[in-house]
């Protein structure tokens, strides 16, 4: 830089000229050189002051931002960074026909522990044992103590359990927030819906699986993160599935049956509007497996009897019997055909029930209303063993269910391993062969809808398919009408429910035992029936498991007086619900009234 001198030697030589003092040049120099030295000075101070407004206002802003933004969130516990799949928590809703909501999520947190960063572990053991009475002090202080760095203590925490944890203010309790499945109806439809429960689990949330029912069935479509929003809609009507479960559980109740099973079936579409297994369940708390030696399947709450329960149905096989003969051109209803009892085939000896012989020869209507072993095995021989198989078949006799339950897949037939003739007689009225009373609904409504094969279905369609054709439509109507002679004039007259022209057939079926042979005492009971006959629209069926009515002065265990009357019962109630208008008959005039204004 270069420097003005404070004496410069031409204006000295000037001054001195002029009789000046040099001095007060150098004086000049000197302020003004201060001057411009000053002038710089505050200039750097005054851009450094800029920068550190700048600065201090860029923080501030950025600290305000940061403020605001923790404010509108939602706090969260703090997680460790780890690398791993994501967890996917949602799961799509599960409504009935109308939309009304099965199964849904609940926002809830888990409760995990730090140890290391416990104030006193001691204390928190305590103070924890307070708000879940079912841990253990004693186990809870030595794992907090024994150096471990995590530990999950619950996996769903209701409101209040929160509150009391939060309470007890120990840094080393954490919560992690996540979603839980809720069934808001309680045990209604439990075995429809099965129940679901946590996969992969994080501190910040866990993934919803489906264990059972139809919630394990569909999993992947519930799962699917493409349809969280689109709740899967049921076939199931929430008010149908209540009166149905309230009439079947008072029923099993006053035949001391051992358990109860029962369907409604749309018989057009196969789709079940209502569907029900005793003992059941509450989903939302789902018990352990019965694991007793000597218990039976069915004594466990999570087994389907109407879909897992695999029995000899009884006589409720003998319409199939009278409606393929039809079929084949053998028989029409008013065909005679022998039923002299007992009839002998080789080393066997086919009975009527009490030893009733109604021979020597019945209608094929008569042969239903009065439920003739004799006539039926007549009629079977006449059709033959692999006529009769290809028939069953072809009515889904011989596979498992296709409807949309884990638990179909097990309910596969027990069918004999050779077809003999006398095979061909038991099966035709129900005995050698066990199935389902789901396999049963869905036969029931194939003959009731025209003679179109039904596969029944969960899930609710506007459009669904037909299926192929098993019967014509006249054979299919002529067993309804011998279905609803066996109620009016048959052994299910205690079904007749005013109005709705109930048609069906009872099947009363001896226990077999675990060790071989079959129960004297001992049933299982149904009754099939479908409703207006004029018309039909619905499958109605009934199961129970050692039921016995003891009204009368001896025990009765016939279908005719069990099943039937639970059926009934279940009709009169959700025909209303299903919008079925009851068929009003003409009344002959016979005399003239008088009528007061």
């Amino acid at each position: 830089m270069t420097r003005t001198p404070l004496r410069p030697l031409a204006r000295i030589l000037q001054a001195r000229a002029r009789g000046e003092n040099p001095d007060t040049i150098e004086r000049e120099n000197l302020r003004l050189r201060h001057e411009k030295m000053r002038d710089k000075a505050r200039a750097r101070a005054e851009v450094r002051l800029l920068i550190l407004g700048l600065a201090f206002f860029s923080a501030f802003t950025v600290i305000g931002a940061r403020m605001g933004l923790l404010a509108s969130t939602q706090p969260e516990e703090p997680r460790a960074a780890a690398p791993g799949a994501e967890i996917l928590a949602q799961r799509a809703d599960i409504t009935d026909r109308n939309g009304r909501i099965l199964a849904t999520n609940m926002l809830t947190h888990a409760l995990y522990a730090h140890p290391r960063d416990m104030i006193d572990p001691d204390r928190v053991a305590q103070e924890l044992v307070k708000v879940f009475p079912d841990m253990d002090a004693a186990d809870l202080q030595r794992r907090f103590t024994d150096g471990r760095r995590f530990l999950w203590l619950r996996r769903t925490l209701s409101p209040e359990q929160m509150q009391a944890v939060h309470d007890i203010g120990d840094p080393g309790l954490l919560f992690g927030p996540r979603e839980m499945r809720l069934y808001p109806n309680g045990a209604l439809a439990a075995h429809v819906l099965g129940g679901a429960s946590f996969g992969n689990e994080g501190v910040h949330s866990a993934e919803v699986i489906g264990t059972a029912g139809i919630e394990k069935a569909l999993d992947d479509r519930l799962r699917d993160p493409a349809q969280a929003g689109t709740p899967l809609q049921l076939s199931l009507d929430l008010t149908v599935q209540a009166a149905l479960e309230e009439v079947l559980s008072a029923g099993r109740t006053m035949m001391s049956a051992r358990g109860a099973a029962a369907v409604v079936m749309d018989v057009n579409t196969g789709q079940i509007v209502a569907m029900a297994s005793l003992p059941d369940f509450d989903p939302n708390d789902r018990p352990n497996p019965v694991l007793a030696k000597d218990a039976e399947p069915g004594d466990s709450p999570l087994f389907n009897r109407a879909v897992q329960g695999v029995y000899e149905l009884g006589s409720t096989f003998k319409i199939f019997a009278a409606a393929q003969a039809m079929e084949l051109g053998l028989v029409n209803p008013d065909t005679m055909v022998d039923a002299n009892a007992p009839m002998v085939w080789g080393k066997h000896k086919i009975k009527e029930f009490q030893n009733k012989n109604y021979g020597p020869l019945l209608s094929v209507t008569d042969v239903i209303a009065k439920s003739s072993n004799v006539g039926t095995a007549h009629i079977a021989l006449m059709i033959g063993g692999l006529r009769q198989q290809a028939f069953l078949k072809s009515l889904g006799f011989f596979e498992a269910t296709p409807v949309e339950l884990v638990e179909a897949r097990t309910g596969r037939p027990l069918l004999p391993k050779k077809w003999a003739d006398i095979v061909t007689i038991t099966t035709s009225y129900g005995h050698g062969m066990s199935a389902s009373p789901l396999h049963l609904a869905a036969a029931y409504a194939t003959i009731a809808n025209g003679g179109e094969k039904v596969s029944p279905t969960l899930l609710h369609s506007e459009n669904p398919q037909p299926g192929p054709r098993v019967l014509s439509e006249k054979v299919a109507r002529d067993s309804v009408m011998m279905l609803r002679r066996g109620v009016t004039h048959g052994t299910a007259s205690l079904a007749d429910v005013e109005g709705y022209e109930v048609a069906g057939k009872t099947g009363t079926a001896d226990k077999p035992k675990r060790t071989g042979g079959y129960y004297k005492d001992k049933v299982i009971n149904t009754f099939a029936s479908v409703f207006p006959a004029s018309d039909p629209q619905y499958v109605v069926l009934v199961t129970l498991d050692e039921p016995v009515d003891t009204t009368g002065p001896e025990p009765r265990r016939t279908a005719g007086w069990t099943s039937v009357p639970v059926a009934a019962e279940i009709t009169r109630r959700i025909a209303p619900l299903l919008n079925v208008r009851p068929v009003v008959e003409d009344q002959a005039v016979t005399a003239v009234s008088a009528v007061h204004n």
